[in-house]
């Protein structure tokens, strides 16, 4: 596998909120960051879970529907849990193919039990478009 086509070459810093955070806090940070989704971690930084702006948006609007508070909720309770993660040293296109079939925009990045970056649909269409120029 060539070198040039690992994850590690185009992974990038996961943004990240606490599990802990309200989905509001969380919002925000997806806004800020013009994201269409965050990693969660634990207070130590441990990959805990994935949150999409669907998944906050979701949660905002069966609070108003319930008469609850909207944007109250915490990440911990709504966010996906079972997380697909990848090694810096994984094959690129191996990856996308395993986001296209779970459907996944982005995939947090593990190496020896940390999280150490995240790569997205973006930086994917970005590897390609690398490897077709050189």
């Amino acid at each position: 596998m060539s070198n040039q086509l690992q994850v590690k070459n185009y992974m990038q810093k996961a943004i990240t909120v606490v599990q802990s955070a309200t989905v509001s806090e969380a919002a925000q940070v997806i806004l800020e960051h013009k994201l269409s989704g965050v990693t969660v971690v634990d207070d130590a930084g441990d990959l805990k879970g994935i949150l999409s702006e669907l998944d906050c948006l979701r949660a905002i609007v069966n609070a108003v529907y319930n008469g609850s508070l909207p944007g109250a909720a915490i990440v911990e309770d709504i966010m996906t849990k079972r997380v697909e993660s990848n090694s810096p040293e994984d094959n690129i296109v191996t990856v996308a193919a395993s986001m296209l079939d779970h459907k996944h925009r982005r995939r947090p990045v593990v190496e020896n039990g940390k999280l150490v970056g995240q790569v997205s649909c973006r930086q994917i269409l970005k590897a390609i478009k690398d490897f077709k120029t050189t």
